[in-house]
């Protein structure tokens, strides 16, 4: 993930309950219009319980940056 992602993550996530599953992050992101990039880090998420949004963006699975696919190019 690079650090525009987990600007992604964390502007999808404002005023999320934690703790949240895997599932209850998705639904969440997607209950508030987030946008398909976003949506796709999310669902690179591993299974388990989340206690905040940091943990979140933490656990996507990161990608360098550069070019396309996965870098600032996105």
């Amino acid at each position: 993930m690079t650090y525009r992602d987990d600007l992604r993550v964390d502007k999808a996530l404002q005023g999320a309950d934690f703790p949240r599953t895997r599932q209850q992050v998705l639904d969440y992101a997607r209950e508030r219009d987030t946008d398909d990039t976003t949506l796709e880090a999310l669902r690179a998420l591993p299974e388990g319980t989340y206690d905040n949004g940091a943990q979140v963006a933490r656990a996507v699975p990161q990608e360098p940056e550069g070019d396309r696919p996965g870098g600032t190019d996105r």
